[in-house]
């Protein structure tokens, strides 16, 4: 008989002893225990898999894992700044981190791709920021680099022309010499850490100084900079090149309409009704007003 250990407090269990009670005081026992109704539902997804292929294997009849809704969590929203915002808090940081602020919000770039530009890989010249590379820090050791999280990672942004202009000065102040120098580095030249970021630049009352809620985090400012871009009239499939993702799901997060966008896109339609319907009442293309 098959006989694994499957998960934390299941132990080593015979497969046809587990039944749906025992996947729901399993259940019960995570969330007791402190763990998150997100990290359940994803630990509930990993056992329903696992058994799924037991069924498959014919070591089971059936999936015990028949839980309504068990698998189901929908985490709440991030919070995002605004323009002004975002501004403010550059304002606030050290000099050599202003321009970071505005990096991650005007492109969305992930804080281990930013950490990780180059010079080469910034052409102001033609307004461009090409992802190449990312830096991530392991619990244990130091900073690795290597290349995105995903082949759709690799990538080229144009950059909005205001923040090509803050780049460029940027580079000129702060950024390692050398076509390998680092654009944004630490104080003493290193390649950034989270955590001193967050000491150095004192980010929490910082975030609270300018108006922003309890828990807002650096990278929540690729969330402002994603709304940015799908208010701006981007596509699915453009979101999705500048976000670096290979999938539609998290580009549609973005897709929802904003009160801002949806008049602009009113008073769009509101045009193209008039325009319409003044062809079809002029057909030759006179202006009756005119003429009377």
């Amino acid at each position: 008989m098959w006989r694994r250990h499957i998960g934390p407090y299941l132990g080593r269990i015979e497969l046809a002893e587990i039944s749906t009670d025992t996947i729901r005081s399993w259940r019960a026992t995570l969330l007791r225990d402190g763990r998150s109704q997100d990290r359940t539902a994803k630990a509930y997804r990993l056992l329903r898999a696992v058994l799924n292929t037991a069924v498959d294997d014919g070591k089971i009849k059936r999936n015990p894992c028949r839980i309504k809704g068990a698998g189901d969590y929908r985490a709440a929203e991030r919070p995002t700044a605004t323009v002004a915002q975002v501004y403010a808090l550059a304002e606030r940081m050290p000099g050599r981190f202003r321009v970071l602020v505005l990096a991650a919000a005007f492109t969305g770039l992930r804080w281990g791709e930013l950490i990780a530009l180059r010079r080469c890989d910034v052409d102001l010249t033609g307004a461009v920021l090409h992802v190449r590379r990312r830096l991530a820090q392991p619990r244990r050791g130091g900073l690795q680099e290597g290349p995105p999280k995903s082949q759709a990672g690799v990538r080229s942004l144009a950059l909005p022309g205001i923040l090509a202009d803050e780049l460029g000065q940027h580079i000129e102040q702060y950024a390692e010499p050398g076509p390998e120098g680092l654009v944004f580095r630490g104080p003493k030249g290193a390649a950034l850490r989270r955590s001193n970021f967050g000491r150095s630049t004192k980010w929490t009352t910082m975030v609270a100084a300018v108006g922003l809620p309890v828990g807002f985090h650096f990278h929540d400012l690729r969330h402002t900079g994603n709304q940015l871009t799908a208010a701006s009239g981007a596509t699915t499939r453009e979101l999705m090149h500048r976000m670096g993702h290979g999938s539609m799901r998290a580009a549609l997060i973005y897709q929802h309409a904003t009160s801002a966008r949806d008049r602009s896109i009113a008073t769009a339609l509101n045009a193209l009704v008039a325009a319409d319907r003044q062809t079809a009442s002029n057909p030759d293309g006179t202006n009756k007003q005119a003429i009377e």
